[in-house]
């Protein structure tokens, strides 16, 4: 009887101590998850000013061509697939993948970029070709580094390496719910949405220096950038909400733990202590 009371005084202390290392991460989550929110918003406008600007230069030239709009035949495909470093955060990374399985089920000639630790291991382990292996590591991923990441990418498609790009992240809906999502990065070809249309009213020309297309060119690379920021920074709130909500059930699961194993201790206590009080009874009876 001493033993199991000894036992499960052990198990008591060894929970507790689990339980200060998760209520610990829970913690550090909620406070960085404000901060990576506020990068993600505040990364939104130079976006949506890259698309208008883009926007505007398809729409307002008649005869343009980038090749960066243009359809191709080529079926190769390029993914850049941002996961996290780590772990411990429900399933977070392992949701990802699964969308990433569906999402390129039936297409043989993939290659992925990958961002983020988990993603290198996954599609390392899967023999899948990889783009390149230097942005690992999601948290030492910068705003410089995304400029050369789309550079990257704009390369390799007007090279013809690639006849389509497309990103799979994961979008921050609420505190409780992050859903995988891919989006297309190239080709752009979504742009045209007023050709031929005036609505009434008279068409601003602008003169662009050389020509539309070289400028519309320059700014590609920019609008992709600002899209892999803003995703990188949306996956890494996704990241630690996930994290949040699971060191907050694994926080719960070990107070009910930490109750029931002391609930054991006490009958434990109360069944030894009975004991003694009836043997040293019987011994004065005798």
């Amino acid at each position: 009887m001493a033993g199991s009371m000894k036992a499960v005084k052990l198990r008591i202390k060894s929970v507790q101590s689990t339980m200060q290392i998760t209520k610990a991460m829970q913690l550090v989550a909620a406070s960085k998850l404000r901060k990576a929110k506020e990068r993600a918003d505040a990364s939104k406008p130079y976006l949506e000013t890259m698309l208008s600007t883009l926007t505007d230069i398809a729409n307002s030239n008649n005869d343009f061509q980038s090749p960066f709009t243009k359809a191709t035949d080529n079926d190769k495909w390029l993914y850049v697939v941002i996961a996290g470093d780590r772990g411990l955060a429900g399933g977070y990374n392992s949701n990802l993948f699964k969308f990433m399985e569906h999402e390129t089920k039936g297409r043989s000639d993939i290659t992925v970029l990958p961002i983020g630790k988990k993603s290198v291991e996954y599609f390392k382990h899967r023999h899948v070709p990889l783009f390149t292996e230097e942005y690992a590591e999601v948290a030492k991923v910068n705003v410089s580094d995304c400029f050369q990441i789309a550079k990257l990418i704009c390369d390799a498609y007007s090279s013809g390496k690639f006849g389509h790009i497309f990103l799979c992240y994961t979008n921050f809906i609420s505190m409780l719910s992050q859903v995988p999502t891919a989006s297309s990065l190239l080709p752009l070809s979504d742009l045209k949405t007023n050709e031929g249309k005036t609505d009434g009213k008279a068409r601003e020309l602008i003169l662009y220096e050389p020509d539309s297309e070289t400028v519309f060119n320059a700014v590609v690379p920019e609008y992709l950038a600002g899209i892999l920021y803003t995703s990188i920074n949306i996956s890494y709130a996704s990241e630690l909400a996930a994290r949040r909500t699971a060191m907050e059930a694994a926080t719960d699961n070990a107070e009910e733990m930490i109750e029931t194993l002391s609930l054991n201790y006490n009958r434990a206590r109360q069944a030894s202590i009975t004991q003694e009080i009836t043997e040293i009874v019987a011994g004065a009876e005798s």
